[in-house]
Order: structure tokens, then sequence, then C-alpha cells
């Protein structure tokens, strides 16, 4: 059974890829991920906040969100509380790669194209084999238009393009005006992936306290049909590797995602809810699926599900919207 995949120029013996978390923090965790199957590593994500970088920029793009109250700085954390330092990040990065051998991929989240940018190159040196930025960008000013947003994306995507030579994916917000256009855009800038969709944690209040604050919920599986969506119109229209992250718990949802024509799947919550090991379980779903229906290879089923080879091509559109609708009979 033939189950590897190609992502972003990378070779992979499966398309399972746990995703930027916690999970990465540990050595050993990492090598039990590669133990339990896993085909390649992306690493927990070092933040814009943590490095040296250009304060004018960044201040000017947090200015959209904190609309300029001071009380908005108590919200990032003091810098001994992030779990590693920028050169301790890098460090982690030579041991992971001494430590296994399959690819090791960072991760970079930041939203302005300052000083932080030039860090990938470090990164590159340390070893890693990707680059996966992750912006994770709430616009929320009044003049603030789509084009500029679009052009923040695209401004960091050429910037790190022009200072190292791995792969780079660009982890995207599902909330383009114009994902098709959004893609071709990042895709001719050089984006050797794109990571559909970026999973936003949004805030809970406390009415009793009259408080804001952070509330981790994990995925489920009814998640992965937006990126599912947008993989399947995607597929065949751009060069750029995909990944489907986002809600992917069963080894169906695995199966789903390389139909839609995903390269690899990433994982996240259903290994923080079972733990590293849970990778084999779904390895073994997938090939026990694949011997059932008699596919030989991860090539044989990718894009078989998506928007340009399905016999209704309408249904990943407007279609879809009224068929659902229709096919509701439990009203009175």
């Amino acid at each position: 059974m033939d189950l590897t995949t190609t992502y972003m120029g990378l070779s992979l013996k499966n398309p399972i890829v746990p995703s930027a978390s916690p999970l990465s923090y540990k050595l050993d965790n990492i090598r039990r991920m590669e133990d339990a199957g896993a085909a390649a590593i992306t690493m927990y994500s070092l933040f814009e906040e943590q490095l040296d970088f250009e304060a004018a920029s960044l201040t000017h793009f947090l200015d959209y969100g904190t609309e300029s109250f001071a009380e908005a700085l108590s919200y990032f954390p003091e810098p001994y509380e992030f779990n590693l330092g920028p050169d301790e990040y890098l460090e982690h990065i030579r041991k992971a790669k001494a430590a296994v051998d399959v690819p090791v991929i960072a991760s970079l989240n930041g939203i302005s194209d300052g000083g932080w940018i030039d860090y990938a190159t470090r990164i590159e040196e340390a070893g890693a084999d990707g680059l996966e930025i992750n912006l994770y960008f709430i616009p929320t000013q009044l003049t603030l238009t789509s084009s500029e947003v679009e052009h923040v994306y695209l401004d960091v995507l050429n910037n790190v393009k022009a200072h190292v030579n791995i792969p780079v994916a660009m982890k995207l917000s599902p909330f383009f005006s114009a994902m098709p256009r959004m893609a071709a855009m990042l895709d001719d800038a050089g984006a050797d992936a794109l990571v559909l969709f970026n999973r936003f944690y949004q805030p809970d209040m406390n009415i009793e306290e009259l408080t804001v604050g952070p509330r981790l919920v994990l995925s489920n599986s009814d998640e992965m049909r937006l990126p599912l969506r947008w993989i399947a119109i995607l597929y065949g229209k751009i060069r750029s590797s995909m990944a489907l992250t986002t809600g992917i718990h069963t080894s169906e949802d695995v199966i789903k995602a390389m139909m839609a024509g995903a390269d690899i799947a990433n994982v996240c919550s259903v290994l923080l809810q079972n733990g590293v090991g849970h990778v084999s379980t779904l390895l073994t779903g997938v090939t026990r699926w694949m011997e059932e229906h008699e596919y030989e290879s991860i090539d044989e089923m990718k894009g078989s599900l998506s928007q340009r080879s399905v016999p209704e091509p309408a249904a990943f559109e407007r279609a879809n919207y009224m068929k659902t609708l229709q096919s509701y009979s439990g009203l009175n």
C-alpha cells in the first residue's frame, strides 16, 4: 500500500502530519509522534512578539485590534510565560532534527512585515526542512480595506521568500472575500503550500465578572467541512501544495481530505485528546479503508472528489445551500 505523498516539495511517507501545537514542546513527544508514524512534524509557533522586531510596524497593526487602549497590553503574556524564547527555539529545532528522521517544519506567527521576518534565515540555518507562516490577523479597523489585508499576507510571503531557500507554507484565514483569487496570488508569489484554515480562537465573556478572556475549545470533525470545500474547489487550479487543518479526527476524515485534493492532513485536537500515539490508529484505519476499497496509493484517490472531478461541480457552490435547505423535512 503506497501511502506516500509530496508536500511543498518534501517527500513524505504518508499524509498525516501533526500541526503546530504544544505537542512539540518536548523532544520526547516529537520522537513518539515519529514512532507512531507521523510523516513530518510542524513545530509549535514562535511569535513575533518574542523577537526583536520593528516596533513601529508592529504597533501599527496591533492598533487595528486594540483601538490604542493601553489595557490591551495585559492580554499579552509576559516574556517569561512563553515556552521558549528565540534562541531556545533555534536550539530546539536543532535537537529535533538530530532526534528524528522525518522532516521538521518550523512555524512563525506574526502580523507585520517587520524585522521578525529576518529570523526565518536563522530558522533555516538551524536545519528546518520547511517553514509555515501563520498570520493570525484580525482586521478590525473600519478604514482597512480587503485589498490592504490581502497585501499583508503577500508582503510577508515575499519578504520571507527573499530570505530563505527552504519551502514556505502560508496558513490562511477562511475569511477572504475572494478565496480563489487570494490563493492564486499567493501561488503566483511563490507559496510552496497553503494551509487551510487557521482556526481562530474566539474570546468568551464572563457576564458575572464583566470580563472577556480566552477559552480553548478543541475541534470536531464537522469543522473540517469548510477547508474540505475550499481545497476541493482549488484542487488543480494552483501549483501550491495544500494542507487541510482543523477537524481531522478519524481515518475517514483523512481519506476525505485526500479525496478533496489535500496533500497532507494536519492533526492536533485528536492527539491532544487521545495522545500522540493515536497517529498509528489513524494510519491503520487509512490503510484498512484503502484495502477494502481497492485503492493502491494516496495519489490514486487524491482529488477524486474535487470540484473538477465530481459529476455535480455545483455541489460546492450555491446549489449545495439550496439542496441542504430542501433536504430538511422536520418542519411541521
